[in-house]
């Protein structure tokens, strides 16, 4: 059997005179239109996919522009402390979903002790976790919008630890993400009911892990990432190794969702495509990171189900450059800025997903 980077990258293999590769194309995205420096959620997403260094279009590094432009302080007893806003003045997007800007910085491998300039003084890393670890709140453990949390403080604590939010509560982190497990397993139920009795899907009816942004699969990758730890491992046993199981039976199950809504809802092809994008290169990200933190391998079927999301996910970057989907980006940003924003942003999180099966 050849093993499966060599048929990832075979794949994807081109000479040098062919069209640009799936990879290359959804790369050439998100470095265009991730630069913008007044765009901090779009810089987030282009430091995702290049790493730290990554710049804006002024030449600064994003990590610097991010803090230094936009973080804020409510210093009022009881505030906030330390925080994004959603949005700008100008709808621009920030930091959309709790913490996603933080977890970047610290998934990146951006130092805790890392000190940024602000119009507030300098600020480090470490005091954004430690503004995180004071609003905490225990119910982020079971929110669709906790996952961005849950990979922050996944990163920076370790089995046993604990903190005190600014409740006064003591939360214990292994506790968090006991009770983030559970939520998983509730939330991706019926697909795993679906899958026990052999139906080739189960219907998207905006149910279960289908009320988390992306799918969910920031959520995955944020419990997942947990079990690194082989104290947790031992302690789950095989449930996670249980919802990698639903989860790849979900690629089938959506895939022909995708495919009977092209042919039967024509008019809603652009939309259809992007969140085809969205599940696809997700899939690929949530799937590359477990390989990549836990030491994942994956069984033959396991293999194929990888290379089929690639291949799925090719047909559909090919179909989004017949639409001219990514030329249009410009009039997009203009005319439909939800559409634009979720191919940039899916645009960076699949050219990433390749990039973890490299």
């Amino acid at each position: 059997m050849i093993p499966l980077p060599l048929l990832v990258l075979g794949l994807a293999a081109t000479s040098p005179t062919a069209a640009p590769s799936t990879a290359e194309q959804l790369h050439a995205v998100c470095q265009t239109h991730a630069q913008e420096p007044g765009t901090p959620w779009a810089l987030a997403h282009g430091i995702t996919l290049e790493g730290r260094d990554f710049r804006a279009r002024d030449g600064r590094r994003a990590v610097d522009v991010i803090v230094s432009d936009f973080l804020r302080r409510d210093a009022a007893p009881g505030g906030r402390g330390l925080f994004f806003e959603p949005s700008t003045p100008q709808g621009q997007p920030v930091a959309p979903h709790p913490a996603l800007l933080e977890k970047t910085l610290v998934l990146a491998g951006v130092p805790l002790g890392r000190k940024f300039q602000t119009d507030e003084g300098p600020v480090t890393l470490k005091h954004l976790v430690e503004a995180l670890q004071r609003t905490f709140r225990p119910a982020l453990a079971s929110s669709a919008e906790g996952a961005w949390t849950l990979d922050a403080l996944g990163h920076v604590l370790t089995p046993g630890a604990s903190f005190q939010n600014g409740a006064g509560e003591t939360v214990r982190i292994d506790a968090v993400m006991d009770e983030a497990l559970v939520t998983l397993e509730r939330a991706q139920s019926e697909l795993a009911e679906g899958m026990k009795a052999g139906l080739p899907q189960v219907p998207k009816r905006k149910q279960g892990i289908y009320t988390h942004p992306c799918g969910g699969l920031h959520f995955f990758q944020a419990v997942a990432s947990w079990a690194r730890h082989p104290a947790v491992r031992r302690a789950w046993g095989g449930r996670l190794e249980a919802q990698v199981d639903v989860l790849l039976y979900r690629l089938g199950s959506e895939a022909r969702q995708y495919e009977a809504a092209l042919a039967t809802a024509p008019q809603h092809r652009l939309a259809l495509l992007s969140q085809s994008l969205k599940f696809y290169g997700h899939f690929l990200e949530t799937l590359g990171r477990y390989r990549k933190e836990n030491g994942w391998r994956p069984s033959a079927s396991q293999q194929r189900a990888v290379v089929r999301a690639h291949q799925l996910l090719e047909a559909t970057v090919r179909r989004l450059g017949e639409a001219q989907a990514f030329q249009r980006m410009p009039t997009l940003a203009r005319e439909e800025p939800q559409l634009f924003w979720d191919l940039l942003g899916d645009s960076c999180h699949a050219a990433h997903g390749l990039d973890l099966w490299k």
